[in-house]
């Protein structure tokens, strides 16, 4: 006796539950890895060491991440836009705040969300800095992570100014809103990110307006 076929045209059954839980251990995983490679480092955290925080086996984590480089690079995208939804940053909501209200109203959202972007990634980015030292894959990606991000920055100086900017004004900012001077100031100046975002802001304002 040979097995039934399955019926022509009827839809593998998927369950929204499993979906649910697969979501939910995906972002737990995401998580875990985002809080040790912020805190410990590219060299110091393992995929074990992630596995354990985030409360599910080793291979759990490789079926999710077949690499530690790609567990990283996945765990600073949603670092930049907040979430593990698959909308990039330019169609958030929050950068769409950049284009509405007065131009003091868009310098202060550009202002937020540059303090929030560099806040849930500093960490990652030095990982990755570190990663990228010996490893030319990911001192590749660390370029095309600055592409986008210069990308992103003129986009969204065009939408606070509301008209083209030149290289000029776009890589200006490019420059002074990157992790690498959050770092600075906020970790070794010791500033709060409350003031380095009235910093971010004031600067915007006299690059912008003056």
């Amino acid at each position: 006796m040979t097995a039934a076929s399955p019926t022509p045209g009827r839809r593998a059954y998927r369950s929204p539950r499993r979906q649910q839980q697969a979501a939910e251990t995906r972002a737990a995983v995401l998580a875990a890895a985002a809080e040790l490679f912020a805190g410990r480092g590219w060299t110091a955290t393992g995929m074990r060491d992630v596995a354990a925080a985030a409360g599910v086996s080793v291979e759990t984590v490789y079926a999710n991440f077949p690499s530690k480089a790609e567990l990283l690079m996945a765990a600073i995208d949603v670092g930049v836009v907040g979430d593990d939804e698959p909308v990039p940053l330019a169609q958030r909501r929050e950068f769409a705040a950049l284009a509405t209200g007065s131009t003091a109203d868009r310098i202060a959202a550009a202002a937020r969300l540059i303090t929030a972007i560099n806040r849930r990634i500093g960490g990652l980015r030095r990982a990755l800095g570190e990663a990228a030292v010996s490893d030319p894959v990911l001192a590749q990606k660390v370029a095309e992570s600055e592409g986008r991000r210069r990308t992103n920055t003129r986009e969204g100086v065009e939408l606070v100014v509301g008209r083209p900017v030149d290289d000029d004004v776009a890589d200006t900012v490019w420059a002074f809103t990157g992790v690498d001077v959050f770092h600075l100031l906020t970790d070794i100046a010791g500033w709060s990110t409350r003031r380095y975002e009235e910093w971010v802001r004031r600067t915007l304002s006299r690059v912008l307006t003056e």
